[in-house]
């Protein structure tokens, strides 16, 4: 019987949070005994930065109770850590999944700055890093890391195990229905959308929006005061966080999928989407360009360019031969990508493989 590999994965607060790293990380626990393995989370304290990385030395002794095989460093954590592990490393091989470039995502630059000092500090004592994306891992090649210390596993395509029940009709008595899902922060371009949609003629198309409302509260009531106006009343349906089974529902109750985002380290509803035979629209921006091309599986319009959202948006609500086209070359192409299960195989397949190396490393010649 193959033994079964403990796998400690070191993250930051509350590993239940309905985000794209933590979802990502509760499908790999879910499925690891399908692999012989068990991934269990150790976390540090969600505390405002850097107030967290007094308690890093506290997390890594709670490391070394675990007694794990490896210690997988999620790239949210990794500052937090990053000045201890020079005298404070775990015993077992440390390997680094990165959802974020170093110094992260969504933050202003001086906490950016002393972001990707600290999370640079602590990718300097693992060996191998695996990341969530392609252009991820381009980005990091380009910022000097070795190619051979960078990996690929991506999201899976599926979404949940079953669907949540039947949201009904999303087009409200118009054309098409729009789905949008991504929590309020400005980079999600939430408002852009927002405004883009507003210029829709008003009978074609419903948008329902998904996701976290406060994750950002300045920006969250800036998209509250934006909703409210007449040109965006009663077209748009505001649901809020739902659960992944409420989200795969609502993928197959849309007509298209919509998040003009500025940068999404994977953008793993643009796939969850896709697979769903929905076109995706959104920025030629972060990994979309990587998922979807232009014309083929869905709209993608430059940065910024309001009025080219909205002429993408005001073709696919009148145009469903065009929407069934894009959503099918969509659906073909998400189903040559990995199924979660696929991605868990790929996942602790590699963590063997580096524990293997580490065990051959230390063994005398």
């Amino acid at each position: 019987m193959t033994r079964t590999l403990l796998v400690a994965l070191l993250t930051l607060g509350d590993p239940g949070q309905l985000t794209g790293g933590y979802l990502y990380h509760r499908r790999l626990a879910d499925l690891a005994p399908r692999h012989a393995a068990r991934l269990e989370f150790v976390s540090v304290p969600a505390r405002p930065f850097p107030l967290a990385i007094v308690d890093g030395p506290r997390v890594l002794r709670a490391l070394a109770h675990i007694g794990a095989d490896v210690v997988v460093l999620d790239s949210i954590a990794a500052a937090f850590v990053g000045p201890w592990l020079r005298s404070r490393a775990p015993a077992a091989p440390m390997i680094g999944m990165l959802h974020q470039p170093p110094g992260g995502i969504d933050h202003g630059p001086v906490r950016t700055y002393v972001q990707t000092r600290l999370d640079r500090m602590a990718y300097a004592r693992v060996p191998r890093l695996l990341v969530a994306s392609d252009s991820l891992a381009e980005e990091l090649i380009r910022r000097g890391v070795r190619s051979d210390r960078v990996a690929v596993v991506p999201p899976g395509r599926d979404v949940a195990p079953s669907p949540g029940p039947p949201p009904g009709d999303l087009r409200r008595g118009r054309k098409a229905g729009f789905l949008c899902v991504g929590n309020w922060v400005a980079r999600k371009g939430i408002l852009e959308l927002l405004d883009a949609f507003a210029q829709v003629e008003s009978d074609s198309a419903t948008l329902h929006l998904v996701g976290d409302t406060a994750t950002d509260r300045r920006y969250g009531q800036r998209v509250l005061g934006r909703l409210i106006q007449l040109d965006l009343t009663e077209r748009v349906v505001v649901h809020g966080p739902v659960s992944v089974g409420e989200v795969a529902a609502l993928y197959g109750a849309a007509d298209v999928f919509v998040l003009p985002s500025l940068k999404e380290p994977y953008g793993t509803v643009y796939g969850e989407a896709m697979a769903y035979g929905l076109p995706v629209v959104g920025w030629r921006a972060g990994n979309l360009p990587y998922l979807a091309e232009h014309e083929r599986e869905g709209l993608l319009v430059e940065p910024g360019d309001l009025q080219a959202l909205t002429a993408a948006l005001q073709r696919l609500a009148n145009d469903a031969d065009l929407r069934t086209r894009l959503g099918g070359a969509a659906r073909l192409k998400a189903l040559r990508r990995p199924t979660w299960d696929e991605v868990a195989a790929l996942f602790f397949d590699r963590l063997r493989t580096e524990i293997s190396g580490s065990a051959q490393a230390r063994s005398p010649l």
